[in-house]
């Protein structure tokens, strides 16, 4: 009967050790996920700041094309195929 203890014990304190390995693995998972796609954020920021030094564009972005809102309701029946 001692033995069968002794066994689960260490199965017991096996599991727990396998179960903070997969905890760490985890972490470190994420982290290298952050990592990527911040390293892949940066390399298209450094990408468009190169293409503008090589084209001779200004440093700074243009502004956004302005919305236009539109004029007023224009039915359906008016819309022709």
């Amino acid at each position: 009967m001692t033995f069968l203890w002794l066994v689960a014990g260490a199965a017991l304190v096996a599991a727990f050790v396998a179960w903070r390995q997969a905890r760490r693995t985890e972490k470190r998972l994420e982290q290298l996920a952050q990592q990527y796609w911040d390293l892949k954020y940066q390399y298209g920021e450094l990408r468009v700041q190169l293409q503008r030094l090589s084209s001779g564009e200004p440093a700074e972005p243009p502004p956004p094309p302005a919305r236009t809102v539109p004029e007023g309701f224009v039915p359906l029946t008016s819309l022709k195929r």
